[in-house]
């Protein structure tokens, strides 16, 4: 059998970026998981005493606070720099965008519609950047019963797909005077999930790595579902189910963008050790 990785796959400029934030702040604490991926946040406990809390009115004056990758909502940021906390900001620059955007055009009298998920830790702190509030929408039925200004300003999550974005954009610009669409989806999201729909329209069996409540992961396998029906989400070589790949030709591979390489790594090897 074949095994083949994608063309684009695992950690993003902003995982990168966070992860060598933690490493160099040893015995600090991140506020929420840094990243969605529960193996790489024990590994930075491990080797270098990053903790993890949940609840941000836990540090004390003094005490270093890392702000986790999806970013934190503006109130309590502004708490944790009010007590003193000596803060260390590791939200993506791709996260802090869409932050920015709801600030602005919610200032300038704009109604915000925020295409995302209101449960994810991201959404919940771009929202919080809105000044006279947001609404949040998973698909154009959800904006059929709002009532808004003439004017709007449109962000998405950053790790949704396209396709579903362009779909409520197009529900919106039509039957309002204005609308501003704001592309906040990362690069990194649309090079993956390109990758992802090409590897899994030639795979017959498609192995996706990633944390369970991991967004960006959750897309990449429902593109490879909708390609090859035989795709798998998983967290870890453990995971593996070796029938899967029984009279299998070719099986792709790829991983969302808070998956560590000694992750897919470990899963490659597993694979090829069972199929020899």
């Amino acid at each position: 059998m074949k095994i083949e990785l994608a063309e684009n796959y695992g950690f993003c400029f902003g995982v990168k970026r966070a992860i060598k934030i933690a490493e160099e702040n040893k015995n600090s604490s991140t506020y929420g998981p840094l990243i969605h991926n529960n193996k790489e946040i024990a590994r930075l406990e491990e080797d270098f005493k990053v903790g993890l809390t949940d609840d941000h009115k836990s540090f004390k004056s003094g005490d270093k606070a890392i702000v986790r990758t999806h970013g934190i909502p503006k109130d309590e940021l502004a708490e944790l720099k009010e007590n003193r906390v000596d803060v260390v900001d590791a939200t993506c620059p791709y996260v802090t965008k869409p932050q920015q955007i709801c600030q602005d055009m919610s200032e300038e009298g704009y109604d915000i519609i925020i295409f995302g998920d209101e449960a994810h830790p991201e959404i919940k702190g771009v929202k919080s950047y809105a000044t006279h509030g947001a609404r949040v929408v998973t698909c154009p039925k959800d904006l059929e019963d709002l009532k808004l200004k003439d004017k709007i300003a449109l962000v998405a999550q950053t790790t949704r797909k396209v396709e579903d974005y362009m779909e409520v954009a197009n529900y919106l610009i039509p039957r309002y005077k204005e609308v501003r669409v704001f592309n906040t989806i990362c690069n990194a999201t649309f090079e993956n999930q390109e990758a992802v729909r090409k590897i899994s329209t030639q795979a017959d069996v498609m192995i996706i790595i990633g944390g369970k409540n991991s967004s960006n992961t959750k897309q990449l396998f429902s593109i490879s579902h909708d390609n090859c029906p035989d795709s798998y989400h998983i967290e870890d070589e453990n995971d593996l189910d070796y029938s899967w790949f029984i009279n299998k030709e070719f099986c792709g591979i790829s991983a969302g963008a808070s998956t560590p390489d000694w992750i897919i790594q470990n899963v490659v090897n597993s694979i090829q050790e069972q199929i020899k």
